[in-house]
């Protein structure tokens, strides 16, 4: 039994764990992997004829590194959806959105101010309401077809809220403008509203029947909530807008939010290197070739009801004198 012993007290103890295997050394094809998600920051835009895509598209340009920034400009269906894709869809870190959208979410989501911070105010979509010859004012339009776009765009979403602002009861569609503009020339439909960043090139290059024109939209109290005043002229539209003619309307503010990730996560980093390459390198979307607007954009604008992401404030806190890009 005392020989025994000592062999049934070694069966008797937990046995230990093998030795880790050894770790096999990553393949060039898994770092690969691993480099070029460890900066990607996803950018909903919105659809491939839109402005808001062609702005995603040079920021894109103008701000990834190689292994240090890959922003991926997303096609959306326009604005409504880019504050959904912003909320819930994974892998969006920011979106190009239309300030007015906001309003209907915060009924149905509450609290999303703290949710989705701006970085940056961008510029207005202008409202463009082109209708037929016959067609002389707003009230003409009252019981007759117009065409707000596929449902998910500005104009879907901004248009009819609009209309109903002005008290125009309208017959409603929602399909694509290519197809709605052909319809209007054969006088089916009566208008077609568009809610973009002008110049438009279905008007600046299309082919158009004298009589055919843009309405103008008078800015009044209706709109100081979410809008603001605006103008078409021949600038934009030589072919449709006499020289020396301003056609008044309304513009749609246009932001650059971020979902509001908190402060040292994996996510709030890649947006706090987004907005450093962005504000950064500002100047470069405001030279020649890319859009004339960018000329315009205020690093310090603010936008109403809705706070400043985090690392865009610290950046302006520690440039007092920026308003406008600064290459560094």
């Amino acid at each position: 039994m005392l020989v025994l012993q000592p062999v049934a007290n070694a069966q008797s103890r937990p046995p230990r764990d093998p030795p880790p295997a050894p770790t096999a050394p990553r393949t060039a094809d898994a770092l690969a992997k691993e480099r070029i998600n460890a900066w990607t920051v996803g950018l909903a835009g919105g659809l491939v004829e839109g402005a808001p895509l062609r702005l995603a598209a040079e920021i894109a340009r103008v701000v990834n590194e190689e292994d240090k920034l890959h922003v991926i400009p997303i096609v959306t269906t326009g604005a409504t959806e880019n504050v959904n894709s912003l909320l819930y869809l994974r892998g969006v870190d920011a979106a190009i959105i239309n300030t007015d959208a906001l309003d209907e979410y915060k009924a149905q989501v509450p609290g999303i101010e703290r949710r989705i911070a701006y970085v940056l105010n961008l510029f207005p979509a202008e409202l463009h309401v082109f209708v037929r010859p016959e067609i002389k004012s707003l009230d003409d339009l009252k019981g007759k077809k117009v065409n707000f776009n596929t449902q998910g765009t500005a104009a879907a979403y901004s248009g009819p809220l609009i209309f109903s602002r002005l008290g125009l009861n309208v017959e409603k569609l929602f399909i694509p403008h290519q197809v709605a503009l052909q319809q209007m020339k054969s006088g089916e439909i009566a208008a077609v509203v568009f809610i973009t960043s002008k110049p438009v090139d279905a008007f600046l290059k299309g082919r158009w029947d004298d009589g055919f024109k843009f309405l103008p939209i008078e800015y009044d109290v209706r709109f100081e909530d979410y809008y603001l005043p605006s103008f078409l002229d021949a600038k934009d539209y030589p072919n449709l807008v006499p020289n020396g003619t301003r056609i008044a309307t309304i513009a749609v503010p246009t932001i650059l939010a971020a979902y509001n990730w908190q402060p040292q996560t994996d996510r709030y980093r890649r947006m706090a290197r987004f907005v450093d390459h962005l504000f950064g390198r500002l100047d470069r979307l405001q030279s020649a070739g890319f859009d004339s607007k960018w000329k315009d954009v205020n690093l310090r604008a603010g936008v109403p009801t809705l706070t400043r992401f985090g690392p865009a404030q610290e950046w302006l806190d520690h440039s007092p004198s920026a308003t406008v890009g600064l290459s560094r």
